[in-house]
């Protein structure tokens, strides 16, 4: 079988397929390139890149596997149409829910300990004064989670061992995380409400293009001042354009940003300028979500060669695309 990851990042989790699917032909190539290899494909991992009705037409796979959760650049509805199976790879199945959550924490504690400044400082070579400058401690502190999903339940575990008072934020009423003490959880419709509330947020939801700018001018007017603000879910749901005109005014006193409103993203743009601590889309990349995601994506392109139903599907086609040049 041949495999098309669209774009050429994340070389190493393409090596450790290559380990675990010996007889397989994994392909990657950039953007620009990606057309003149569909035909070739029998399974499409999209990354980032756009997965539409024109995309899938001139191609013969059946299926279209994920590397790891997001599935906000795939349109669902063509792929089924069209009977093409879609799946994802849950982040508490694989490890990957664990190491963001880990690099969210970092994000919150970085920004904590202006780091930032402690940075800048050593590398003008400027003399701060010994002691100097304070942080601010979590210790009651109150975090408030958006999306209690795989990422959110795993943060909240975490966070818990900091003695923070936690709020939650999600689409599923009722949804918990055993042995955590939840102060209050809030509906999405109640949003404004939980980020009044909040010393820190922390954006963990499914990014869906409903909920595009979920976090605009609006919501971040109705944060406290000095709030610090971590996005490590997709960087369409926050506006760029409402963040740094906080962080200029001080109504945001810090952003930790994993992902932005494009990747790769300018590192020019002014948003750089002020106090936001930026990691390139990397919250999951660790060995143990790599080994995770290699494992269930080699067992899902399994399934599909033996013609067996792949786990974690997003979508069920009445009748799935005959299997053009796929070979077991």
């Amino acid at each position: 079988m041949k495999i098309l990851f669209c774009g050429e990042a994340f070389p190493e989790a393409r090596r450790q397929l290559a380990a675990l699917l010996p007889d397989d032909e994994i392909l990657a190539f950039p953007p620009d390139k990606i057309g003149a290899h569909i035909a070739e494909a029998d399974v499409v991992v999209p990354l980032v890149s756009r997965v539409d009705e024109a995309f899938i037409g001139k191609g013969t796979f059946g299926f279209i596997q994920q590397y790891g959760v997001g599935l906000e650049t795939v349109d669902i509805g063509a792929a089924t149409k069209n009977g093409v199976m879609v799946a994802r790879i849950p982040s508490e199945e694989s490890g990957n829910a664990a190491s963001v959550a880990e690099h969210a924490i970092l994000l919150l504690l970085l920004l904590s300990r202006r780091w930032n400044q402690i940075a800048k400082a050593r590398e003008q070579g400027t003399k701060v004064a010994w002691g100097s400058p304070p942080g601010q401690a979590l210790l009651g502190k109150t975090v408030c989670i958006v999306g209690l999903g795989g990422v959110g339940r795993e943060l909240a575990r975490r966070l818990a061992g900091f003695s923070v008072r936690i709020t939650t934020v999600d689409d599923h009423p009722g949804r918990t995380v055993p042995g955590v003490a939840i102060a209050r959880a809030y509906s999405l419709a109640e949003l404004p409400v939980a980020l009044a509330g909040a010393d820190y947020v922390a954006l963990c939801i499914n990014y869906t293009p409903d909920r595009f700018h979920l976090i605009g001018a609006a919501e971040i007017a109705a944060m406290k001042k000095g709030v610090f603000v971590v996005n490590v879910a997709r960087g369409g749901l926050l506006d760029p354009d409402a963040l740094l005109a906080a962080l200029r005014s001080g109504q945001v006193a810090g952003a930790g940003l994993d992902v932005f409103w494009d990747e790769p993203v300018d590192m020019h743009h002014p948003i750089f300028f002020e106090n936001v601590i930026a990691t390139p889309h990397i919250a999951g990349v660790t060995d143990v979500s790599y080994e995770g995601i290699a494992r269930a994506f080699a067992e899902n392109v399994k399934r599909y060669a033996a013609g067996e139903k792949p786990l974690y599907l997003a979508n069920a086609p009445a009748r799935l695309r005959p299997p053009g040049r796929r070979t077991a």
